[in-house]
């Protein structure tokens, strides 16, 4: 991780095997740097949430500046509505009519659901252009814009279509969260949280401390991107290590699915911490203060960190169709300490029971 002396520049370095290696650009005022990483390229697809388009109408004009020769914006469906077939459909459809070729590259401008989007899109055009990710949103990034995991959802479930596919930079202005939603800031903090359990434990110091998580954020940032920065370094398409970056997210993904994407990201993902952690807990693999950190912790930033008993028998066949199940024996990432994350396959019926009942009640069994 380095920073400009004079400019306040954060840039983390990712190097995926088998991928050029590219930074994520943390700071404020540092949007332009898109300029320097797309300058000269002939035709640029920005696609963007319409929630942002003053910062894609940003990006367009510094891309003009930079010599782009032909730039072109296409506004998307809000939140999980612009990851289906039918829009990606529509971004090819434009992609061809552009005549865009493998000299050009895919922008995307907004929250989680945009960046995967548009990876995808990227990764699928003549089996490869370049993506530029602008996160918009906590979760963009501090997760989702970084990694080069993209996909769309189907009816059978989150992200089973997709593609690895690493972008060319991760531009991060965090001037574009100041208009954020209180709640859309405060779901996106799920992400950091994660991060915390399962690597650094500074990042749970520093939420306990302000659980806002706005007096820290640029630090909490800068923590959270580098743990996603080491691990996909380490393991690009989560063969191994990868598969820690998804504790809290098989039964977070399955709540996600019965609400019909209504739910945040975030706050599906903070009850699927709290599962995780009793899975833990009654597993013998974490002890009780740990587990009941997560609750607390959670519960003091004002996220969920209960969910309808009635839900389970469903929320366990969503769950069996998740891409971390193998052989349809369920797979989670566990704690067996704060920073020291596992799997525990295939846990048997007496154990998921327990753990979610813990959950369903709001308390330890």
């Amino acid at each position: 991780m380095s920073a400009g002396p004079a400019d306040g520049v954060t840039r983390i370095p990712v190097a995926a095997a088998g991928s050029a290696p590219y930074d994520v650009v943390i700071g404020s005022g540092v949007l332009d740097e898109i300029g320097g990483v797309l300058a000269g390229c002939t035709r640029v697809l920005v696609v963007y949430a319409e929630a942002v388009a003053e910062a894609a109408t940003r990006v367009e004009e510094t891309l003009r500046d930079a010599g782009v020769g032909a730039v072109t914006l296409l506004a998307l469906p809000e939140g999980e509505g612009a990851k289906t077939l039918d829009v990606a459909a529509r971004c090819w459809d434009l992609l061809g009519e552009l005549g865009v070729t493998r000299d050009d590259a895919v922008v995307g401008v907004g929250g989680g659901a945009v960046t995967d989007l548009a990876g995808f899109v990227a990764a699928t055009w003549l089996r490869g252009l370049r993506v530029v990710q602008v996160p918009t949103s906590v979760v963009g990034i501090v997760d989702a814009a970084i990694g080069g995991k993209t996909g769309i959802n189907t009816a059978a479930g989150k992200n089973l279509v997709g593609a690895f596919h690493q972008p060319a930079a991760v531009i991060c202005d965090l001037d574009l969260l100041e208009t954020l939603p209180d709640e859309e800031f405060r779901g996106g903090l799920a992400e950091i949280v994660k991060g915390g359990f399962i690597a650094d434990p500074v990042i749970l110091d520093l939420l306990e401390k302000d659980p806002t998580g706005r007096r820290h954020f640029r630090e909490l940032a800068e923590r959270k991107v580098a743990i996603k920065a080491r691990v996909v370094s380490a393991d690009a398409k989560e063969s191994g290590l990868r598969e820690i970056l998804n504790y809290g997210h098989t039964l977070g993904h399955a709540i996600e699915r019965l609400e019909g994407y209504r739910w945040r990201h975030g706050d599906a993902v903070s009850v699927g911490l709290v599962f995780a952690a009793e899975l833990g807990r009654h597993a013998g693999r974490l002890d009780d203060a740990a587990a009941d950190r997560h609750r607390e912790l959670l519960a003091r930033m004002g996220l969920p960190v209960t969910y309808d008993l009635a839900a389970w028998p469903a929320l366990q066949n969503v769950m069996r169709i998740d891409k971390k199940t193998r052989g349809h024996r369920l797979r989670f990432v566990v704690l067996d300490g704060v920073g020291r994350p596992g799997i525990l396959e295939g846990p048997d019926q007496e154990l998921l029971d327990a753990a979610y009942a813990a959950v369903a009640r709001g308390g330890a069994a």
